[in-house]
C-alpha cells in the first residue's frame, strides 16, 4: 500500500503540474532481487490507472531502447550498470570519495570490539582514518588492490563537521551535521552496481527529474544526496524533495506491516502477492474491492484536501491535489474506513456493471440459466446493501435457488403449527404478495408471525429481502412449492 501511495502522489503531482510520471526499475541490490516483483509493481500500477509517460510500452513491457516517446531508457538500473562506474570515480578523483578495501569480516571485527567497549561502530570521518582504503594506504598499495581484489567499494567521504541545509516540500527547512552521519557506500566492485544513493541521484539527474517524492524513510538519506548534488556541481538541477509520512497501523503504535494485516483481516497489498518464502497475502483486487475505491482511499491517508469532499475521481484528484496538504505525520489505517469507500464506489456502479461483474459469481455457484435481465434488477434491488459484489450471493441466493436446509433457531421461533396453517391459507388464497399482505390483515392474524413463517420457507431463514422482492423474482407458484418443501422437511 505505502509504494502505490508515493507512486500515486507522484502521479497526481506530475499531472497537477503539467509534467511526466516515469517508472524507473531500481534493481541495483542483487541481494534483494525478488523474481516477478518487476511485474507485479506494472500490473499493480495498471489496475489502479497510474499509468506511466515512460518507463514501460503499451504492452506492459519494460523499456529497454532509448526512443522519441522513452528518452531515458533504458529504465531499469541493472541495465544501466555501466553509467555508474564513471560517476563513481569521478568523486574518488574530486576527494569527495574513496576506495574502501575491509572485508567483511574487518568490518565484523570491528564492530565487536566497539561493542566490547559499550559502543557502536560507524564508517565515519573517525574511523576511516584506521581502516584499509585510499585514505590511509600508499597509492601503489590502492593500484594492486584495485587490480586484484574484487571485492572493495567507493565510499562516500562525508564531511566532517558541516552542517547541510535542506528543504522539504512537506517537512520545511531541515539542518544535519554531517558529524552524525556514515560513510555510505555508493559502489561495489562485486556486482559493479551502485547503491540506491548513487544511481538514484545520477538517474534523476541525467533523466532531468524535478521533484522526488519519496517515503519517510528515506528522509535520513537527503543529507548525503543533497551532499552528492553537491560535489558533482549540480546544485542548479537538483531536484525537490518531499517525504511522505508513513502508515500507521489501526491499533497501537508504528508502521503499518502485513502482518498487522494478516492478525486483522485486511489486505496491505494492492495485488495477491506471493514472497519468496512462499507466504501468499491478499490483495485488494482479489478482496474484491473496485480499483478507483483503493484509489481513493490511499489518496486521503496522509493528504487533506481541506473541504468536506471525500470522493474523489482520478481526475479530481489530479486538480485537488497539492504537496502542501500533505501531513508531517503518519497517517493510521482504517480498515473499516476502506470498506466505506468500497461500498460508496459500488453504490455509484452502474447496474449493467455490477450485473456483468456479478454473473462469473452465480457461475461460481452453479447458475448460469439466469437472464441477464433478472440479474441486473437484482443487483439495483440490493446493492445498497453490499460492500463488494461477492457479497450479492450471500445476500439474495435464494432468488436464483431453493432452501434445502432451514435454521434451526428461526424454526423453532417462527415454525409453529398455528403459524404454518395461517401462513399456508395465505399464501395459497392469493395471487401475489401484497393481496396475501391483506388477506392476513383481513383475518386479522398476527403480521409478523405469519410472514416470518413464509420468509422462513422462501429463505431457509427468517432474515432477508421484503416477501414482497422476494415474490417479484421467484414467482408466486414458485413460493407454494417452496412452502409446501419446508412443511415435509422442518419437524
Amino acid at each position: 500500500m505505502g509504494g502505490v501511495r508515493t507512486a500515486l502522489y507522484n502521479y497526481l503531482f506530475a499531472k497537477k503540474n503539467g509534467g511526466d510520471f516515469i517508472l524507473r526499475i531500481e534493481d541495483t541490490d542483487s541481494h534483494r532481487f525478488v523474481p516477478g516483483a518487476e511485474e507485479y509493481i506494472i500490473e499493480a500500477l495498471r489496475w489502479c490507472g497510474i499509468v506511466p509517460d515512460e518507463g514501460v510500452d503499451e504492452n506492459g513491457k519494460v523499456v529497454e531502447v532509448a526512443s522519441e516517446k522513452h528518452p531515458h531508457a533504458p529504465y531499469r538500473q541493472s541495465q544501466r550498470r555501466g553509467i555508474y562506474r564513471q560517476y563513481a570515480d569521478q568523486l574518488v578523483e574530486g576527494g569527495f570519495a574513496y576506495y574502501a578495501f575491509d572485508t567483511s569480516e574487518e568490518l565484523e571485527k570491528a564492530r565487536a570490539e566497539a561493542e566490547a567497549k559499550g559502543e557502536t561502530f560507524i564508517y565515519n570521518y573517525t574511523t576511516r582514518k584506521t581502516l584499509r582504503n585510499s585514505l590511509t594506504l600508499p597509492a601503489e598499495e590502492v593500484a594492486r588492490l584495485l587490480e586484484e581484489r574484487t571485492d572493495w567499494t567507493v565510499r562516500f567521504k562525508m564531511p566532517e563537521d558541516t552542517v547541510v541545509k535542506m528543504d522539504d516540500l512537506i517537512r520545511g527547512h531541515i539542518e544535519v551535521n554531517t558529524s552524525t552521519l556514515d560513510d555510505k557506500v555508493l559502489w561495489k566492485r562485486a556486482d559493479e552496481l551502485p547503491t540506491y544513493h548513487l544511481a538514484n541521484i545520477v538517474d534523476d539527474h541525467l533523466m532531468e527529474i524535478t521533484e522526488v517524492i519519496r517515503g519517510e524513510e528515506w528522509l535520513p538519506s537527503l543529507p548525503l544526496h543533497y551532499l552528492l548534488y553537491q560535489s558533482f556541481g549540480w546544485t542548479g538541477t537538483m531536484p525537490r524533495f518531499a517525504h511522505l509520512p508513513l502508515l500507521l497501523k489501526p491499533v497501537g503504535n508504528g508502521k503499518l506491516s502485513k502482518r498487522d494485516g494478516d492478525k486483522m483481516g485486511f489486505p496491505v497489498f494492492p495485488l495477491n502477492w506471493k514472497n519468496s518464502e512462499g507466504e501468499t497475502y491478499h490483495g485488494y483486487r482479489e478482496d474484491g474491492y473496485f480499483p478507483e475505491a483503493f484509489v481513493n482511499l490511499l489518496a486521503m491517508l496522509g493528504w487533506n484536501p481541506g473541504t468536506e469532499q471525500e470522493l474523489f475521481s482520478l481526475d479530481e484528484l489530479v486538480e485537488a491535489f497539492s504537496i502542501d496538504k500533505v501531513s508531517k505525520s503518519g497517517a493510521k489505517f482504517n480498515p473499516d474506513k476502506a470498506k466505506w469507500y468500497n461500498k460508496e464506489y459500488l453504490r455509484m456502479k452502474d447496474d449493467t456493471d455490477l450485473a456483468m461483474a456479478f454473473i462469473p459469481v452465480l457461475a461460481e455457484n452453479g447458475i448460469n440459466e439466469a437472464s441477464f435481465e433478472m440479474v441486473r434488477d437484482v443487483v439495483a434491488l440490493i446493492k445498497e446493501r453490499a460492500t463488494f459484489v461477492n457479497d450479492f450471493w450471500g445476500i439474495c441466493w435464494y432468488l436464483f435457488t431453493a432452501p434445502k436446509e432451514f435454521a434451526e433457531k428461526d424454526a423453532a421461533k417462527f415454525w409453529k403449527e398455528e403459524n404454518v396453517a395461517m401462513a399456508e391459507e395465505a399464501l395459497t388464497a392469493t395471487a401475489s404478495a401484497e393481496e396475501m399482505e391483506e388477506y392476513i390483515r383481513t383475518k386479522e392474524w398476527p403480521m409478523g408471525k405469519v410472514m416470518n413463517c413464509i420468509r422462513l420457507s422462501l429463505t431457509g431463514a427468517s432474515s432477508g429481502l421484503g416477501i414482497a422482492d422476494i415474490m417479484k423474482f421467484i414467482g408466486h407458484d414458485e413460493a407454494v412449492r417452496r412452502f409446501k418443501y419446508a412443511k415435509e422437511t422442518i419437524k
